[in-house]
């Protein structure tokens, strides 16, 4: 019960690549670069199970971006075709490669970190990959020039990686759609079927996060237009809880997020983000059981995981660890007390 996990990614170590960067270059090639991913990877897991993280994850070490990581081993990507286009409603702009044909995978895309894994720990495994509606948004299209024809055929690949990764020993498999917060009108038109798509067949745990985004400047300034009341999950959680995906993970910890909202998603377990990711800060143990307790109104304690609001990668590696040693020990407090 209460079993604490991340949303997914966590600082690279500075050997591998620069630090505190959304968009980091790498600092090793060829073989070295390959090998480095892997240790990256093996350390990831130790530090969280230090941590005492219950549910721990790969942390994203062997991908550059979370999206552009999973579309580097796929046909019908030019990634010397560059463009900068507009992100998350033009949130923030970046350089993006293009859709120029069919989209296809050239093989396994992250088995290698997986293993590796899989292999160093006896807790409960997540993996996390880019969810088919932010891939579109993350991506320049010349081939198919339809957002839903496009999401569903990236839904596809991520169908077939996603079985493969489970039958690694992979325990959770989670989508990642920070989209879902920018075009909720979409998610009920063809987002969710594309996400349904991507979890078809899967007889591990299927997971979603939506949140607010990484802890940089664009999304801190677009959070402060937002107003008195975050109000996006009232649009998408109905259409979640109607879906075959079985976990949720949200936004909690220093938003304003109308906290019963999470009643909406009544029979899904509830990933609930206790650490601020925008933040310096290292949360106490009792902060973060204060934003556990609330949500137990509304989410009953075996269906709620205690969690990060989103990604830790821009963050270092001091702080992003002491975070989740508080996220630990403040679920441990309201385990107690349970």
């Amino acid at each position: 019960m209460l079993e604490t996990t991340v949303a997914g990614s966590l600082p690279k170590p500075g050997w591998l690549a620069e630090t505190e960067r959304l968009w980091p270059a790498w600092r090793l090639e060829g073989e070295a670069l390959q090998d480095g991913k892997i240790d990256a990877t093996i350390l990831a897991i130790k530090l969280q199970e230090d941590a005492g993280i219950d549910i721990v994850s790969d942390g994203e070490q062997a991908r550059i971006h979370f999206v552009h990581g999973f579309l580097a081993n796929l046909d019908g990507i030019d990634f010397g075709k560059k463009t900068m286009m507009g992100i998350r409603a033009n949130r923030y702009k970046a350089e993006v490669p293009t859709v120029t044909g069919p989209i296809r995978r050239k093989g396994p895309v992250h088995e290698a970190e997986a293993r590796a894994a899989r292999a160093h720990t006896a807790r409960k495994l997540k993996f996390t990959l880019p969810g088919p509606m932010t891939i579109v948004d993350t991506i320049a299209d010349e081939h198919y020039g339809d957002r839903a024809a496009l999401a569903h055929a990236f839904a596809e690949v991520l169908n077939e990686e996603a079985r493969e990764l489970a039958a690694l020993g992979v325990d959770i498999v989670q989508f990642d759609e920070p989209a879902f917060n920018v075009y909720m009108a979409e998610v009920a038109q063809w987002g969710m079927s594309a996400l349904e798509r991507a979890a078809q067949g899967l007889t591990c745990t299927t997971a979603v996060h939506i949140c607010y985004g990484y802890g940089i400047k664009a999304n801190n300034d677009w959070k402060a237009t937002l107003g008195a009341q975050w109000r996006h999950y009232e649009q998408t959680f109905p259409v979640i809880a109607k879906s075959r995906i079985d976990q949720v993970s949200l936004e909690c910890r220093n938003s304003r997020v109308p906290i019963e909202l999470m009643g909406l998603l009544k029979g899904k377990d509830v990933m609930v983000g206790a650490i601020d990711v925008a933040s310096a800060q290292i949360e106490t143990p009792e902060e973060v059981a204060a934003t556990l307790r609330a949500a137990l109104a509304f989410v009953p304690p075996e269906r709620l995981f205690p969690c990060t609001n989103c990604g830790l990668a821009p963050i270092s590696s001091k702080i992003a660890y002491g975070k989740l040693a508080a996220l630990a020990k403040g679920a441990a407090l309201v385990r107690k007390s349970l």
